[in-house]
């Protein structure tokens, strides 16, 4: 649906079931009689009790959701409305990898039915307060999206829908005035502009002027003026075969890879990985490696200039495609960095490569040719993130001269202005690597060995760790040989596909999967 992870259950457990108890009495203090949320703020018993045995959320012994520990271990519970008993939590797969409003609530099952439910009530809700507090009902949407984090409001809701779908399933309008109008114009292009408190030109504003080129399961290319613009449409815009293929096929002019989802990207998709990995097609993960490094080189020497702008997640291969272009126009709400350790991979898309350039272009790796491996070692060993632009200098994740902007609306703005104030751009001069090999290998080891001593890694940390110490240091190589990128991508192929291979990153894989977070094992 577009709303934040928490979902409505998590989110009163976050800002605490007491407080919204009051909130709920405020409201029914201060709304009309007649409006339909007075239907619903009454005092529920099993609200009531959990306040009164100090399960106030988060900050209490728990609320719908609580922290228990099971064979010393710690598992999150969710409570039964019903009973009042609590019992391990399970994550639901919806088969779905994408946000899709009409699939989700065209689904024959009890998910279509409730998807259906809540939406439709948030749609007649919302839209019986125009013009009562708004004749502008984009206000509405836009207070949705800043206020509570949705990736679309109410009317956008109804405008995916279709105002003819819409009106098929839903039962009573009246009084109604915005419905009942709508319901006699059918009019399907309703919605008119996005964002109107601001000039700025944003993607929701453009979108509905721009040209479509291509649609995909990932990715939907535009044209608008004369640059590219690729978004990607994934659940948190992991990435996958679709998605690359955009991206290579919207080189043909400037490129913006913008979105204006929760995150730019979470990485690749796991799952599309261990789809094939349970029917042990390693040869179809090998080729989608590979082309996801094909793309991204693609991008970084492309004709023309290709920038992204990110905002929230640029996780792994996220931040492969980011830091593989040419230019950054990044939010100042981000997160950035390699994590791909944590699921017992390295990065495969150019991540080890491109850190490694960076670091090498430092006074302290100009005297010393180990200290750029060894840094990039610790960094995407620990899986580093960063959590701010001004936290992903120093790492290296973002350079001095990537664009740091505090309005997310002026993302597209700022990348325009970036193709245009470089009309006469030249694809930078390819890499290349002088690495020790051997040498900055057995220093890397006796880091490992260190580690696995005080058991901060154990086996399979040792393993992870082994093949990301030799990409970086190059393989079978020396001083004397000059290594490109593409060496590079193949020492990150073959490492990651050794890994894939194996049951225990199969099992972290899974594991994480499964409950979103890491297995140490």
């Amino acid at each position: 649906m577009g709303i934040p992870k928490t979902g409505v259950f998590g989110l009163y457990d976050l800002i605490g079931i007491d407080l919204m108890a009051d909130v709920l009495k405020s409201f029914i203090k201060e709304l009309p009689e007649t409006d339909d949320f007075q239907n619903v703020a009454k005092e529920i018993p099993l609200v009531k009790k959990l306040i009164e045995t100090g399960y106030t959320g988060r900050k209490g012994k728990g609320g719908f959701y609580r922290m228990n520990k099971s064979d010393n271990k710690k598992v999150l519970e969710g409570i039964n409305l019903e009973t009042g008993e609590y019992s391990l939590s399970q994550k639901f797969n919806l088969g779905s990898e994408k946000m899709d409003i009409v699939g989700l609530i065209n689904r024959k099952d009890k998910y279509g039915e409730y998807a259906w439910s809540v939406i439709s009530r948030i749609i007649k809700y919302a839209s019986s307060l125009v013009p009562g507090i708004t004749d502008k009902f984009n206000d509405i949407d836009e207070a949705m999206r800043l206020g509570f984090n949705w990736s679309k409001g109410p009317f956008e809701m109804l405008k995916e829908i279709g105002v003819k779908n819409f009106f098929e399933r839903i039962d009573k309008i009246e009084n109604n005035k915005f419905l009942e109008n709508l319901s006699q114009s059918k009019d399907e292009n309703f919605y008119g502009e996005r964002q109107q408190y601001t000039d700025l030109e944003t993607l929701g504003k453009i979108k509905p002027r721009a040209t479509k080129l291509d649609k995909n399961d990932s990715a939907e290319i535009y044209r608008f003026d004369d640059f590219n613009i690729v978004e990607f449409t994934t659940k948190a815009n992991a990435l996958d075969y679709d998605s690359m293929d955009s991206l290579k096929n919207a080189t043909d002019k400037p490129l913006i890879i913008i979105n204006e989802a929760m995150q730019f990207s979470a990485g690749v998709n796991l799952s599309y990985t261990m789809n094939f990995a349970d029917k042990g097609d390693f040869k179809s993960i090998e080729k989608f490696v590979k082309y996801f490094q094909e793309t991204c080189k693609h991008l970084k020497y492309s004709k023309y200039p290709v920038v992204s702008a990110p905002s929230g997640l640029a996780l792994g291969g996220g931040f492969e495609v980011l830091c593989q272009s040419n230019f950054v126009a990044s939010h100042t709400n981000i997160v950035v960095g390699l994590v791909e350790t944590m699921v017992g991979l390295i990065p495969a898309g150019g991540g080890c490569k491109e850190m490694l350039w960076r670091w090498s272009q430092t006074e302290e790796a100009k005297n010393n040719p180990d200290y750029a491996p060894l840094k990039v070692f610790d960094i995407i060993g620990y899986a580093k993130t960063a959590t701010s632009p001004i936290e992903a200098e120093p790492l290296k994740y973002l350079r001095p001269e990537d664009k740091k902007i505090m309005s997310r609306n002026s993302l597209l703005s700022v990348s325009k202005e970036i193709i245009q104030n470089n009309s006469e751009f030249t694809p930078p001069t390819e890499c290349t690597f002088k690495l020790s090999g051997k040498n900055v290998y057995d220093k890397m080891l006796k880091m490992l060995e260190k580690l696995y001593n005080e058991k901060i890694i154990l086996d399979h940390g040792m393993e992870v760790g082994k093949e990301l110490a030799k990409v970086l240091s190059g393989g079978d190589t020396t001083l004397e040989n000059t290594l490109s990128e593409d060496d590079l991508y193949k020492l990150e192929l073959d490492a990651f596909m050794k890994l894939i291979e194996t049951e225990k990153t199969q099992d972290r894989i899974k594991h994480t999967l499964k409950t979103g977070k890491p297995l140490v094992n």
